[in-house]
């Protein structure tokens, strides 16, 4: 049985050098549409919501790519700075969101119609 599609598509605006979506089960590369459509069970924790986009998301310039804040930069999502904290909340995060599993975002990145604005 095909898969129901959502009356309301969910709309989340990409970085525009944020790289294309992987396909299902291939490395991560950081272009961010899973945790810009809604927060993974770390995210709700830290984000403090179940729907949106997650507040622990960051966007690097350097790497041209997002990045999960819980991974890159605990401290500064937590406000902990205690060195073996912060490496350990790294440590977990990672490991929580599956870091270097593959993606499993079932979601489709399309382009806004070019009469779309916003």
């Amino acid at each position: 049985m095909p898969e129901q599609l959502p009356a309301h598509p969910t709309v989340v605006w990409l970085h525009p050098a944020a790289p294309a979506k992987p396909a299902e089960g291939a490395p991560c590369n950081g272009c961010g549409l899973c945790c810009l459509a809604e927060p993974c069970p770390l995210g709700m924790l830290v984000s403090r919501r179940r729907k949106g986009a997650c507040t622990a998301l960051r966007w690097s310039d350097a790497d041209q790519r997002y990045w999960c804040g819980m991974v890159a930069d605990p401290g500064g999502i937590t406000g902990l700075s205690h060195p073996w904290a912060v490496r350990a909340l790294s440590a977990l995060a990672r490991r929580w969101i599956a870091s270097g599993v593959g993606c499993d975002a079932r979601l489709d990145a399309q382009a806004p119609h070019p009469t779309d604005s916003s």
